[in-house]
């Protein structure tokens, strides 16, 4: 059956095109009695608007492209409500692309929204997509990078100062008297990642304590299991004494390992003191609360629907780079009081 078509609902209203076109995009301008006749010609005909089609002759679409790193990690999660919220009080749509740590899918999601013609890209890149993102600007698409830095940049860019909170998340350590810590987290390539590293070697360096890397293929709570039974096989002299997570998932990970062996040979915060880092909502509902530095991912999220809607108006605008400052949570991970607690 061939889907009906404006002019088929014309026809059976028995009113023109443009009332019909009128009634769909200002119902004011259109006589109570004939928006009747089109609302009741609509609803028998099953006629459904073709918007991308709208859009398109409009010039501006309603959709903006999301890409997150993992839309497993609830870091992603609630940075996308942030960015779904704000788009929605300007009458936007948010579409979720999950890259999954993969260059290859990332590049994927950038055509598709490309070719989709949304409003803008918001993304939280993998690597360097600069030359990628010209591209897209250059053919009319706006970026805005989330979770990352844009100082070498030439787009707008939200983010969280990672190098502070790794360098906070260490000096929390050594204040609670640990000094071998070891730092959790890879691939190195996400810059996210290699920045939480920075700032935790820098506090680390400035101590004169040691920090080893253990490194991971992923920023998950199996790579981090894994990297805590690495731990848990050493002999407790060659154990460190601290962990700094480079997320949550990867904290969760170490935790279960060293609290779930079957033993009471290591305990959590005793033995091994443990540091997360985004602060989600199961951080403090672990077996023991864990202590985190927490980002406000819902306003990243908000701030770049923001910028993204004001370089759309004005394309010739400066990009904005806009740095949040994170905050250390303090929980029984490291030997405080639950920052939950009543």
């Amino acid at each position: 059956m061939t889907a009906a078509s404006i002019r088929d609902v014309a026809a059976h209203a028995g009113v023109s095109v443009g009332t019909v076109s009128n009634v769909l995009n200002h119902p004011g301008r259109v006589s109570p009695s004939a928006t009747d006749r089109v609302t009741a010609a609509i609803r028998e005909l099953g006629f459904i608007r073709n918007d991308a089609a709208r859009q398109l002759r409009a010039g501006r679409s309603r959709t903006v492209g999301l890409i997150v790193l993992d839309v497993r990690n609830p870091f992603f999660t609630d940075l996308a409500r942030g960015a779904e919220d704000q788009a929605a009080e300007s009458g936007l749509s948010v579409i979720l692309g999950n890259s999954d740590e993969d260059g290859e899918r990332e590049s994927t999601y950038l055509d598709l929204f490309e070719e989709q013609r949304v409003l803008g890209v918001l993304i939280s890149p993998l690597g360097d997509v600069t030359e990628r993102l010209v591209r897209l600007r250059d053919r009319g698409t706006r970026a805005v990078l989330v979770d990352r830095s844009g100082d070498d940049s030439p787009f707008s860019s939200v983010s969280v100062d990672d190098v502070a909170g790794g360098r906070m998340a260490v000096e929390h350590l050594l204040e609670r008297g640990r000094s071998r810590i070891a730092f959790v987290g890879g691939p190195f390539g996400i810059r996210q990642v290699a920045e939480r590293h920075r700032g935790a070697e820098a506090a680390a360096a400035a101590a004169g304590a040691s920090l080893e890397v253990i490194g991971t293929d992923a920023l998950s709570v199996l790579a981090g299991r894994a990297a805590g039974a690495a731990v848990l096989a050493r002999t407790a002299e060659d154990r460190p004494d601290a962990v700094f997570a480079a997320n949550d998932l990867l904290a969760m990970g170490v935790l279960q390992a060293l609290t779930m062996n079957g033993s009471s040979e290591v305990r959590v915060p005793d033995d091994i003191a443990l540091v997360g880092y985004d602060d989600i909502d199961f951080a403090a509902a672990a077996v023991v609360p864990l202590t985190s530095i927490r980002q406000p991912s819902g306003l990243i999220g908000q701030t770049a629907v923001e910028i993204l809607l004001e370089e759309a108006d004005d394309p010739g605008r400066t990009p904005r780079t806009v740095v949040f400052q994170p905050e250390l949570v303090v929980r029984e991970s490291t030997g405080g009081r639950s920052a939950d607690a009543g």
